[in-house]
């Protein structure tokens, strides 16, 4: 005799449609259809993780170059002397900081200036 899946086929089948949850049309109601559009939507989750670093840090970047050309430097010059001034603070910190307490991001471009 072969043996039915029964309750493992009907679990993994709950799951899957449990994930597809809000697809429209037959990409949230058919088996096939959930299953192909399921394993895309991994695709795209996986490869835009990686794209959101990406993106945040590009944000980060053109903050904190307008907020130092309004200083009179530029971004490049910036990022150098802080290097030099060993400023261990990230671009995300900085970016923080230039659109939050814009008087501690002047402290910080004094500091980058002054080790150029």
């Amino acid at each position: 005799m072969r043996v039915t899946k029964g309750a493992a086929r009907r679990r993994a089948k709950k799951r899957l449609f449990k994930r597809a949850k809000g697809f429209r049309g037959g990409r949230g109601k058919l088996l096939r259809s959930v299953k192909e559009t399921v394993l895309r939507a991994d695709v795209f989750a996986t490869r835009d993780r990686r794209a959101r670093k990406r993106d945040f840090r590009k944000l980060w970047i053109i903050r904190i170059n307008a907020a130092v050309r309004m200083r009179g430097l530029r971004y490049s010059q910036f990022i150098s002397g802080l290097k030099k001034a060993n400023v261990l603070l990230d671009r995300k910190m900085l970016a923080d900081l230039a659109v939050v307490d814009p008087g501690a991001f002047d402290k910080v471009v004094e500091l980058a200036k002054a080790a150029l």
